[in-house]
């Protein structure tokens, strides 16, 4: 089941040049061919608005998602937060080269931990070689249950947990590397990003993306979900498949504090793509906090899907195949992916979001295969 609406209303079909429009849904389509229940997307052509639907609600059902579906971002939220920070940078209310035991004593330390050694700059540019407490590949599952197994999830999807529980995870580890000397993707990073935020400012993360970007932006449907486990409506159902072959089990309802400042905001594509151009047009960051957003080093962990990609503070730069690139946050959580694009200027935005992670290797590196492709296209198209 597909739909497409235009970003033109009041021009007659004669008038429109499709290419975009074709583009987006065909992509939309393959993506969600490859066994995602409902895809969605958003783009920014100039002042042209273009969106694309494939696949139901939910399964068992005919109703055909929703373009304005909320759903949970995931690792998008890193982006929010490192623009806060690079915000209070530039109000001199914390320096990217403090440390992170300045800003939380005795937080990072154990097992070879040390933050005296680590700057907030390299939480943010995921150089610092902390441990991701969400597990990292050849070691066993971290003690996150909601995570594990479809049991689990349905004993303990409504735990709260706090940050430092999150921290100690990764503490119970050795560093990856030496703080600066390597690249390598870790969410307890973002996690004491946020705990620093809150030091600094004496409020939650949360409140201070609310009061720094959503409310200037007017991003209305976009939040941080607090204790709140589940979605408002409109939303598709999150399917998580927890072992190959196993059911999609519905995973909507979750507290987010198993992902706090790494992976908790909620959204919809029209407010997404609305954040990213902002961002892309300067409007959010002065231009020596933009240098330091795109300031970048290799992320190789991302070179079998697209060579050459790169990791600023809390965004990605992404080459393309017809040369040049664009900016980027890739976001994985509970039952969502969600895939974005903007080109240098903000000109041209894409947003997709996706209602189903597998547990499929060969299938979900297909399905991330295909979104990357689809922001090629849509990114190199004239």
């Amino acid at each position: 089941m597909a739909s497409l609406i235009l970003g033109c209303p009041s021009s007659s079909p004669e008038e429109v040049d499709t290419t975009y429009d074709e583009l987006l849904q065909e992509g939309v389509d393959r993506v969600q061919a490859g066994g995602i229940v409902a895809v969605h997307a958003e783009m920014l052509e100039g002042d042209r608005r273009i969106r694309a639907r494939s696949g139901v609600a939910q399964l068992d059902s005919e109703q055909p998602i929703d373009f304005d579906s909320h759903f949970r971002m995931g690792s998008n939220t890193k982006t929010f937060v490192a623009v806060v920070m690079l915000q209070l940078a530039g109000e001199g209310a914390l320096s990217l080269d403090d440390t992170v035991e300045r800003w939380l004593p005795g937080v990072v330390s154990g097992n070879g931990n040390d933050g005296s050694l680590i700057s907030i700059r390299q939480l943010l540019q995921h150089t610092s070689g902390i441990y991701n407490y969400t597990g990292q590949a050849g070691d066993p599952p971290p003690n996150l249950p909601a995570l594990n197994s479809a049991d689990e999830y349905r004993q303990h999807r409504l735990d709260h947990i706090e940050p430092e529980e999150l921290v100690a995870i990764a503490m119970e580890h050795k560093p990856n590397f030496d703080p600066g000397t390597e690249w390598a993707y870790s969410n307890t990073n973002y996690v004491l990003a946020g705990m620093i935020i809150e030091r600094a400012t004496g409020n939650p993360w949360g409140e201070e993306v609310e009061a720094r970007i959503l409310e200037p932006l007017g991003l209305d449907h976009t939040f941080e979900p607090g204790d709140e486990a589940d979605l408002p409506a409109p939303h598709a159902v999150a399917y998580q498949q927890y072992e190959v072959g196993g059911p999609l089990i519905d995973v909507t309802i979750a507290h987010q504090s198993i992902a706090d400042a790494a992976g908790s905001l909620v959204t919809t594509t029209a407010d997404l793509a609305k954040f990213w151009r902002a961002l892309s047009e300067g409007s959010l960051l002065e231009p020596e906090q933009m240098a330091e957003l795109h300031a970048t080093v290799p992320a190789p962990s991302f070179d079998p899907i697209v060579p050459g990609t790169s990791y600023g503070l809390g965004i990605m730069w992404i080459p393309t195949s017809c040369g040049g690139g664009y900016w980027s946050h890739a976001g994985d959580t509970l039952g969502y992916a969600t895939r974005n694009a903007v080109s240098d200027d903000g000109s041209r935005v894409v947003v997709m979001s996706l209602s189903t992670s597998t547990e499929d290797g060969e299938a979900a590196y297909a399905t991330v295969v295909e979104t990357f492709k689809t922001m090629d296209q849509l990114m190199c198209a004239d």
